[in-house]
């Protein structure tokens, strides 16, 4: 009886641990997504961890006031007065419940439009910024393409309402919000589950969309934002961090709210349970072929777990990052230090020796040399030498 329990106990652990095993490496491979667009980034870095069909042009739907609020923070004074239009109260979709004529400073409306995806405050931010949104629609568009660097976008209003030109790209969205989330004020914005909103019809208290960031709980959610429009299906934005990954996910295009939420926990778990972030520190220096090369500023590339990284500095000064297959997978310019200093030693140096020559071609043709012993004309000699060696060496 003892040996049957003792058998049935160690069948029972050794089960234990090869679960726990075989739970540990679940996440290897990358999920199957019903999204029908995807993509998933490290925040520091810009690496692409996870895409699917990332480059082909979607609706964002709501998505699109990432964009509007980050324009709005850095083309506009936050603290100025905007006076809400008829235009602006009577805009469709989700609201703030504005009312023309009502005076709002423009951070409100950035709040607004962030946290409860107000259309109406989207409409007063455009028309605060550029006078229409038709020239809100021109002036946004190029600051996409010149400031960002977006090549896949072309909007049509700032709220993401459906129009059949308004469209952008997974990895374009990925991009805008990585830009974004550099600017504190927006970060803070992005990541406010809920905030205190009074206003001339409509006292209450702002909940983000977003259910990771509230109802489904996920370990280092720091921001979001959601969207839905008939054409576009759901799209959904986030953000998260855990130790030294910062994460940005981009799904667009579900039927349902619970698929877009399953793919983006899907992501980020893949991420997390893969993928690291690691660091060069500022002014690490290299040596290559005599010459030194440091790093101008802290830089960051993103690896696999299990990857073994190995540098190299070529001769132009470039740091190649390679992993185990001899695969770079990032390369950083490098400064390179001292030549200033070499040359302004060696032009000093070249200075004390010309005056030693100098000198000493003066102390041989002097009247001293030429009438003193051969001997004693030796001994002066070397001590000339020894005390000028020592003194261009000094």
């Amino acid at each position: 009886m003892k040996k049957t329990l003792l058998f049935i106990y160690i069948i029972v652990v050794v089960n234990l641990i090869v679960s726990k095993q075989t739970y540990g490496h679940s996440n290897t491979s990358p999920p199957t997504l019903l999204s029908e667009s995807a993509i998933v980034i490290d925040a520091k870095t810009g690496t692409v961890i996870y895409e699917k069909k990332s480059d082909t042009k979607m609706y964002p739907a709501s998505l699109t006031k990432i964009a509007t609020a980050i324009y709005a923070i850095e083309n506009g004074n936050v603290e100025e007065i905007v006076t809400v239009s008829k235009d602006a109260r009577n805009t469709e979709g989700s609201k703030v419940y504005l009312e023309e004529g009502e005076q709002v400073t423009l951070m409100k409306l950035i709040q607004g439009l962030l946290i409860n995806s107000g259309n109406d405050a989207g409409v007063a931010i455009a028309e605060q910024l550029s006078g229409s949104v038709e020239q809100f629609s021109s002036d946004i568009n190029e600051y996409l393409t010149n400031v960002i660097g977006l090549k896949d976008t072309h909007f049509e209003n700032p709220h993401g309402l459906f129009d059949p030109d308004h469209v952008t790209t997974a990895a374009d969205l990925a991009k805008v919000t990585q830009y974004a989330i550099n600017n504190e004020l927006f970060r803070e914005t992005f990541g406010t589950v809920e905030l205190e909103w009074t206003g001339e019809s409509w006292d209450t208290t702002l909940i983000t969309h977003h259910q990771l960031m509230r109802e489904i709980t996920y370990e280092g959610i720091t921001g979001g934002k959601t969207g839905f429009v008939r054409k576009s299906g759901f799209t959904l934005a986030t953000t998260a961090e855990r130790e030294s990954l910062s994460l940005i996910v981009i799904t667009m295009k579900t039927n349902f709210k619970s698929e877009m939420y399953n793919d983006t926990i899907n992501l980020l778990d893949y991420a997390f349970d893969n993928f690291q972030t690691s660091s060069i520190s500022k002014g690490t220096v290299f040596d290559v072929d005599k010459r030194e090369y440091k790093t101008p500023e802290n830089l960051y590339y993103t690896h696999t777990l299990d990857e073994e990284v190995k540098m190299e500095v070529r001769n132009d000064g470039i740091l190649e990052i390679m992993n185990q297959d001899d695969i770079i997978i990032e390369s950083f310019p490098l400064e390179e230090i001292n030549i200033e200093i070499m040359k302004n030693d060696t032009i000093k140096d070249m200075d004390k020796i010309m005056k030693t020559d100098l000198w000493t071609s003066s102390f041989w043709q002097s009247d001293f040399i030429k009438n003193t012993p051969l001997v004693l004309i030796l001994v002066i000699t070397c001590i000339v030498i020894y005390l000028r060696v020592k003194k261009v060496s000094n």
